[in-house]
């Protein structure tokens, strides 16, 4: 099989990366699952934007400061800049946001935000725009999408990237050539007990990478999400109780029914809070106080939410919810550059495998949706202007062995061993670290 480019992954990512590239290329999209298990599904919230010129060194300020300054600033600014443009293409496609009663585009606000800039359509932010995306995407003679396709490798030689190893529905092995390879494949929920994504999601690129050698950046910054539904049965994920809730005036409180927090920290710090209390109190889960929202805007805001919430037993305009904190995304990846090339020629990352730097440490909330945008945009308009095809090597697939491919559930435990061994390296190193400096700072 062969493809000009091959995108692997069909969130938000990998189908606007679709949308913006040459109608005159064979595109071959590849989901692990079905199109619509994707957590660009799941996002909820909403989609930050500049509103305006006087708003940029606020945005700015909230991005960095969530990231702990650890984000690359060049980035920011992209992301930044390039929002407005990127809200007129969704709107082209049909996406609905929230509007006021005059007819003007709403936003919300959500924590560690100092202003309102965020977009929204109720509380399936995501779904709306990649059901959008999906629509487009499928109305084009050049695309081709394949579900239940997973990559199991890439096909590399000289540093170069030649495709990918997949595997089908049925299990059959096969080899996909490809000019240009874009890895959108999400995050690594899937690798703990408790997550946001869905189980699917291990970060198979990001180990693919590591196995190849390419560069890779903080993928130890791993964000929890500090309120999700707390269930004592096993699921395949937790259920997101979105930051835009407390954005709009929902309360935190302990066993006692105290407030115990500032409820719009930046999510890291809010994390640790809860966590505290939970240890404090010896408790499961914290209680979220939906009932200081208004109830028409509780259920107009936030109707997945309260129906989520009702199909498990609670009524959140009458009483409050226990939640607990989960992994919720992945500021680390695949390194890429501000086009999203990864160190390996003609292949690109995007979504949340890729790291750009735009997160720093900490994800500011509301800024996946647009980081994934904007930078799967990037890519796509420079895999455009380098375009040209590959000189494929009949020895590079001749090398590759497909039998090493037979074994799926042994293959997926090597990947997932290989990325936590790694991720918990990374965490010890710095743990040592912030313990020397803090001796180090005793004594000066």
């Amino acid at each position: 099989m062969k493809a000009d480019i091959l995108i692997v992954g069909s969130g938000c990512a990998g189908l606007y990366c679709a949308m913006q590239l040459p109608r005159d290329k064979s595109i071959l999209i590849i989901s692990k699952s079905q199109v619509e298990s994707s957590c660009s599904y799941l996002a909820q919230g909403g989609i930050c934007t500049l509103k305006n010129e006087e708003d940029y060194d606020s945005f700015f300020e909230d991005t960095m400061r969530a990231g702990h300054y650890e984000n690359d600033e060049r980035a920011v600014e992209i992301m930044i800049r390039s929002s407005a443009d990127v809200i007129k293409d969704l709107l082209s496609y049909g996406v609905e946001f929230n509007k006021e009663s005059s007819g003007e585009l709403a936003f919300t606000k959500e924590g560690a935000h100092s202003a309102s800039r965020i977009l929204y359509h109720k509380d399936i932010t995501g779904e709306e725009i990649t059901k959008n995306l999906y629509k487009e995407v499928k109305k084009l003679p050049n695309v081709r999408i394949m579900e239940y396709t997973a990559m199991l490798d890439i096909i590399a030689g000289n540093n170069t990237c030649y495709g990918v190893v997949a595997r089908d529905k049925e299990g059959g092995v096969f080899i996909i050539k490809a000019n240009y390879t874009v890895l959108a494949t999400g995050g690594i929920g899937g690798l703990y007990p408790h997550s946001t994504n869905f189980r699917h999601l291990t970060g198979d690129a990001v180990a693919i990478a590591m196995k190849h050698g390419l560069e890779l950046k903080d993928i130890n910054y791993v964000q929890m999400h500090p309120t999700t539904l707390y269930s004592d049965k096993e699921e395949d994920r937790s259920f997101l109780i979105s930051e835009s809730v407390r954005g709009e005036g929902a309360k935190l409180y302990n066993k006692n029914m105290k407030a115990f927090v500032n409820e719009l920290l930046p999510r890291d710090l809010l994390t640790k809070e809860v966590l505290g209390q939970m240890k404090k109190d010896q408790t499961e889960f914290v209680w979220e106080d939906l009932r200081s929202i208004p109830e028409d805007e509780l259920t107009s805001h936030f109707p997945n939410i309260v129906d989520h919430c009702k199909n498990m037993g609670y009524d959140v305009t009458k009483e409050c919810i226990p939640v607990v904190p989960a992994q919720h995304y992945f500021m680390g990846g695949i390194k890429v550059d501000y086009e999203s090339r990864t160190s390996m020629e003609r292949l690109y990352a995007i979504g949340e495998t890729a790291c750009t730097g735009v997160h720093g440490r900490n994800r500011l909330a509301s800024n996946s949706l647009l980081e994934s945008l904007v930078f799967s945009e990037r890519s796509a308009v420079k895999i455009a202007e380098e375009y040209s095809e590959i000189k494929l090597s009949g020895l590079v697939y001749e090398r590759c062995d497909l039998s090493r491919y037979s074994d799926p559930d042994k293959l997926s435990n090597e990947y997932k061993s290989l990325l936590l061994n790694e991720i918990g390296r990374l965490d010890r190193e710095e743990k040592i670290k912030k313990t020397s400096e803090k001796r180090d700072n005793k004594y000066v």
